[in-house]
Formats: structure tokens, C-alpha cells, sequence
């Protein structure tokens, strides 16, 4: 579901629009230190040109070799038959594994499929891009694809006969300000292949905001976040240090589906602002316990920079923790942060 598996995808459907024939690859089960997870994506190009990684580079070469040569020695009667999805294993044996690099006798099961129609690419694209989750089966006795909604949580399954992944949309970044830490925060974000959002109604910060990849969202901060309708793939964060602004954003983003909602401030801070939170606006505690304030993780960081890595990394944390089957409880000192005033 990471949005680097729509990139390959996206790469897929350029190279076939194009003319190049390609092949998709994707882990369907790991066993030892496999590098890659299950659903891990790679698309091959008839060239060798690749998008994507299903074992962090140790298989890559052979499976480009294989694909190259199997395409060389196709014959007609081999058409219909290469054609179809099939299944590869690499790592079976303690050899092998240290042949291919695989650490500790980690072992990869392979789907590799022909990509024929690009119908079911260019509509699974589309759909992510609306921010649904989607859910693509693939059966290997025949090689078609069937889109089905998908919801969150659900997991990439395989039968041996029929392949279900699951596709969402990018992960979101709104920042409410346009000063030196919102456009740290911003650049980590985008290498981190967040979709990066910046909210500044102060034209003198916003005229500073040239950053390739990061768009600007024009409006008052409440008025943004209401009408971006921030889901579970969306993070929200406040660091005007206004509380005029701020605290309009926070407003709508507590009541949101956003899985991460944080604010910069000390502690004192924050613990006022919740207050006018509850008294002023009605927010509930359950809602206020939604705040991450001070934002970020508490590494002592003092720099612009330092502490944009701090935000960050805490939003990572939560965001794999929600991922996580079983979900580890966040340490206490998740919820402290720089002492900023």
C-alpha cells in the first residue's frame, strides 16, 4: 500500500504506452531476513531497465536475466504459455541464499506476470489518485485482473491461484505555515514521498515557499482542512506558532479521519491551547487526546532542521504503527518534544 508501489506502477504504464514490453514482479511470501515485505513491487523493462525492489538489489540481476531470456527464446508455441503469471523462488537452500545475498537464509516467493493490459493500471492509478483504497486480484491460471474496493487493514493474501494486493493512496502532509521549519519539514517529506500540502494565509511567509513538489493550498486554515477531508493516509500538522491560525486548523483536523494531528509549542503551550480547545470550541477529551503537542520526538533537537527530522520521524512511527498487525504502544517520550515557546 506505500505510494512508491504506484510510482512503479505509474513507470510501468509510461514504458508500455511507449512501446517497451515489461514485466511485473511481486513478493508474495518471505521467510528468514528477507529485505522486501510481501507486496513489494518491481516492474522490469524489455532493456532491463527497472522501477522498484522486491529484495533490496541481492535477486534483481538474475531476475532481469531471466525475463531478457525467456523473451529471446520465446517461440510461438511458447506464446500462450509466457503469457501467464508464474511463480519463482529464490533462497530455498542455504547456497542459494548466500548466492543471491539473501541475509541469514532469507527466502522469496516470486510472482512474475507479463503486463499485457494496461487497462487495470491506468484505473487503479486513477482511483488511488481519488484516495480509494483498492484492492487488485490477479489469477495466475489466466493472468486477468479485477479491481475491487479494498479497506484499511486489509492484508496482500495468496492462495497459489489468485493474488490480492492492496493499493492506496499517497500519504499526505498538510503543514499550517510557510516559515523555515514548514519547509524542512516539507523537503523531508517529499524524499520520505509524502504529497506535501503547505496552508498560509500570510502572503509575507508564503512568498518564501519555493520548494519543487510542494503545493500551496490558498484559504484560511479551517476552511483548507475541511475541504482537503483529511483521511487515514493524511497528516496534519500546525506550526505558525499562531494561535489564531493554529488553532483553526487544529479545529477540523481533531475531528478528522487524519491519523496524525500535531501542533508546535511547549508544553505550557499546549496544555492552554486544549484548553481553549474545550471551553471555547466544544472539543471533547477524547478528541484533544488525539494532539500530538509538543509535536514530534523528543531527540533534543534545536535547529530548523533537527527538529523538522523530529516531526517526521514521529509521524513515521505512528503511521507503520497504525500499519502493524500488532501495534506497539508509542514510549511516553514520543509525546514530548523541544521546549519551544
Amino acid at each position: 500500500m506505500e505510494s512508491l508501489d504506484l510510482r512503479v506502477l505509474a513507470d510501468a504504464l509510461q514504458w508500455r504506452r511507449v512501446g517497451h514490453a515489461v514485466t511485473l514482479v511481486t513478493v508474495v511470501e518471505t521467510w528468514g531476513s528477507a529485505p522486501r515485505p510481501p507486496g513489494a513491487l518491481l516492474a522490469v523493462r524489455d532493456d532491463g531497465v527497472v522501477s522498484g525492489s522486491v529484495s533490496g538489489g541481492c535477486v534483481e540481476d538474475d531476475l532481469i536475466a531471466q525475463i531478457q531470456a525467456s523473451r529471446q527464446d520465446r517461440s510461438a508455441t511458447q506464446l500462450h504459455t509466457l503469457d501467464r503469471p508464474s511463480i519463482l523462488t529464490y533462497g530455498v537452500s542455504q547456497e542459494e541464499a548466500a548466492r543471491f545475498g539473501l541475509p541469514c537464509g532469507g527466502t522469496l516467493r516470486l510472482v512474475r506476470e507479463p503486463l499485457v493490459d494496461t487497462t487495470w493500471v491506468e484505473s487503479l492509478l486513477d482511483r488511488t489518485a481519488r484516495h480509494e483504497l483498492v484492492a487488485r486480484q490477479l489469477s495466475l491460471a489466466t493472468g486477468s485482473v479485477r479491481l475491487l474496493p479494498a479497506v484499511r487493514g486489509q492484508a496482500m493474501h495468496f492462495d497459489g491461484s489468485v493474488l490480492s494486493c492492496v493499493f492506496g493512496p499517497s500519504w499526505r502532509l498538510l503543514l499550517i505555515g510557510a516559515g523555515q521549519l514548514s519547509q524542512a519539514a516539507a523537503q523531508i517529506a517529499l524524499m520520505l514521498d509524502f504529497e506535501v500540502l503547505v496552508c498560509d494565509p500570510r502572503d509575507e511567509y508564503a512568498a518564501t515557499l519555493r520548494l519543487d513538489g510542494v503545493k500551496r493550498v490558498m484559504g484560511m486554515p479551517d476552511d483548507v482542512v475541511r475541504a482537503l477531508v483529511p483521511d487515514a493516509h493524511t497528516a496534519i500538522v500546525a506550526l505558525t506558532h499562531d494561535p489564531k491560525l493554529d488553532d483553526m486548523a487544529l479545529l477540523e483536523a481533531l475531528v478528522s479521519d487524519a491519523f496524525y494531528v500535531g501542533a508546535l509549542g511547549s508544553r505550557r503551550n499546549q496544555a492552554s491551547r486544549k484548553e481553549r480547545l474545550a471551553e471555547h470550541f466544544g472539543l471533547t477529551p477524547a478528541e484533544l487526546a488525539r494532539l500530538h503537542g509538543p509535536v514530534g520526538l523528543f531527540i533534543g533537537a534545536k535547529t530548523p532542521a533537527e527538529i523538522a527530522i523530529s516531526i517526521m520521524a514521529h509521524i513515521i512511527q505512528v503511521k507503520n504503527a497504525a500499519l502493524s498487525v500488532q501495534s506497539v504502544p508509542e514510549p511516553r517520550a514520543c509525546l514530548l518534544n523541544n521546549p519551544l515557546s
